[in-house]
């Protein structure tokens, strides 16, 4: 059996999948390959499985190019990346890396950026750093507390649920929507259901945690800006379509809301869907962005590499993979 893998990955999968017997064909330069060049290295190499990260986009084109693959072994909590419904067409098992140590690194460097921007930390820093710290100053960069505030999560997945505890460690109210009601949640954390308008009209902090889907494209735009208190908060750890970005700059412009941090861009992999737009937004002293790295912890990118690995050997003998795409 061959394996293809489109990217360089840290962790033990790749030697997991050699000491299995198969030959495995790794991309050696370390970037996205674009199509042509995907195209290109599958057709080459002929793989049985194909080991993929969210930044390749597998469409049937690229499918139709690999006939002999049963499965593409996304090492990415999301499948957004690939064409479900060409796969299922194709017979094509597609998976994904769901672990515990990647929720829980997301959820932690989400409630990182809620804390940074709350209290000004990174503004602070830049603050300090350029020499204009000429000591204690009762006014100096005042910010806001978060025990109390109501945090209001959108999609209470594992991610979502792990950013409620962090959050309720603090004392914080804990509000959420999502497609269904858990009242289990609800119960454990003190948490109380709204529908989406509601839930932006009393949250101080909005963090978002959907999968992008049609239904969740744009998903905070400036209808819901409006909505928000102008003192509230938005952190966005998901997926970078899931908020308009010029709608939350005119946000931010027009005082509609008072901060943003995210972790995704609209258009990945650049972060320049409007070069002068984003000229704008790193301008802001109450915007953090961060380079898609809510993940990168050493135990998640493992857990990651090593459940790819699992899930390719799972097909490619005849089981049922872990982490079937539903």
């Amino acid at each position: 059996m061959k394996i293809y893998v489109t990217r360089i990955i840290p962790g033990s999968g790749i030697q997991t999948l050699k000491d299995k017997g198969y030959n495995v064909a790794v991309n050696p330069d370390d970037r996205v390959l674009a199509k042509e060049e995907l195209i290109a290295a599958l057709k080459k190499e002929k793989p049985d499985a194909v080991l993929s990260l969210l930044t390749d986009k597998i469409d049937g084109e690229v499918m139709d190019v690999m006939p002999q693959v049963k499965i593409i072994a996304n090492y990415a909590v999301g499948f957004d990346n690939i064409d479900l419904e060409a796969a299922k067409r194709r017979n094509i098992v597609v998976t994904n890396t769901p672990s515990d140590a990647v929720s829980d690194s997301v959820a932690e460097h989400t409630f990182a950026l809620m804390l940074a921007l709350a209290h000004r930390v990174v503004e602070a820093d830049s603050f300090t750093r350029s020499g204009r710290y000429n000591g204690w100053n009762p006014s100096l960069m005042i910010g806001s507390l978060l025990k109390g505030k109501v945090l209001g999560v959108i999609g209470l997945g594992r991610i979502g649920t792990d950013v409620v505890k962090h959050s309720w460690g603090i004392g914080m109210k804990v509000a959420y929507h999502d497609v269904k009601r858990n009242e289990y949640f609800e119960k454990q954390y003190g948490a109380q259901f709204y529908e989406m308008d509601d839930l932006l009209q009393n949250a101080d902090v909005v963090s978002l945690h959907v999968p992008l889907l049609p239904s969740t494209k744009h998903l905070m735009s400036t209808a819901n800006f409006a909505l928000m208190k102008p003192n509230a908060i938005l952190i966005n750890t998901s997926r970078g379509l899931v908020v308009d970005e010029k709608a939350v700059l005119q946000a931010l412009t027009d005082k509609k809301i008072a901060g943003f941090a995210t972790d995704v861009f609209e258009c990945e992999p650049s972060i320049d869907c409007d070069p002068y737009d984003h000229l704008e937004l790193k301008a802001m002293p109450n915007v953090i962005m961060t380079p898609h790295i809510a993940s990168a912890t050493a135990e998640a990118r493992e857990a990651m590499s090593a459940e790819a690995a699992r899930n390719i050997i799972e097909e490619l003998s005849g089981e049922t993979p872990e982490n079937p795409a539903k």
